[in-house]
Formats: C-alpha cells, sequence, structure tokens
C-alpha cells in the first residue's frame, strides 16, 4: 500500500512540476496585432505589428530557448521588404534559415518572388 502511495505522489508531483509556467518563447502581443492587422491592413496596424516584432526579436532571454519564435524572422523580413527595406528584410530571411533551417525551401521561394 506505502508503494503505491509513493507511486502516485510521485507521479502527480511530477504531472506538476511538467507543468510549469517556463515559456519556450515570447510571443508578446503579436497574436493580438497580427489579427488586427490581418482584419484591417492599413498604416496604424501594419506600424503596431512591426513593433510588436520587433519588440518580440529583442526580448527572448527571459525564455526557454531564448531565441525568437519559428516564423517571426520570416514574417518580419518580408514586411520590411514590402515597405522598401530590402536589405534588412532579406537579412532576417537568412536569419530565419540560420535559426530554422527547415524553413529553407518557403524562405527561398520567397527570395524567387522578391527578385
Amino acid at each position: 500500500m506505502k508503494k503505491l502511495v509513493l507511486v502516485l505522489t510521485t507521479a502527480l508531483l511530477f504531472c506538476f512540476v511538467s507543468c510549469g509556467t517556463t515559456k519556450l518563447y515570447n510571443w508578446s502581443n503579436y497574436d493580438d496585432t497580427s489579427y488586427k492587422y490581418l482584419k484591417e491592413p492599413n498604416e496604424k496596424t501594419l506600424t503596431e505589428l512591426l513593433k510588436t516584432y520587433d519588440y518580440i526579436m529583442k526580448n527572448q532571454s527571459n525564455t526557454l530557448r531564448q531565441t525568437v519564435p519559428p516564423g517571426v524572422c520570416a514574417d518580419y523580413g518580408y514586411f520590411l521588404i514590402q515597405s522598401g527595406k530590402k536589405s534588412e528584410g532579406l537579412d532576417l530571411l537568412a536569419k530565419e534559415v540560420e535559426l530554422y533551417p527547415e524553413s529553407k525551401t518557403f524562405i527561398d521561394s520567397i527570395k524567387e518572388m522578391v527578385k
């Protein structure tokens, strides 16, 4: 009986420990700003979205991976290219591939569209 209680207690403790509050990535308020931009694309919502991307890129030190979430560099780079900042945008696309090599095929297709 004591063995069963010990096993159940250990299993329960493991469940609580594994459900901690450690964040893998910091997405900031990406959900809200991207939704607003997609719902009503204009200069104001685009500026808010770009500020969110910039914030996300600079504030990853308090997360488990301590790196930018997947897709953020690609999105941010694409928007920069569209707004006339081609070299900065291409640098971010390259950074996306550096951080997430599995995105290379997709990023290459974006680069082809930009040319």
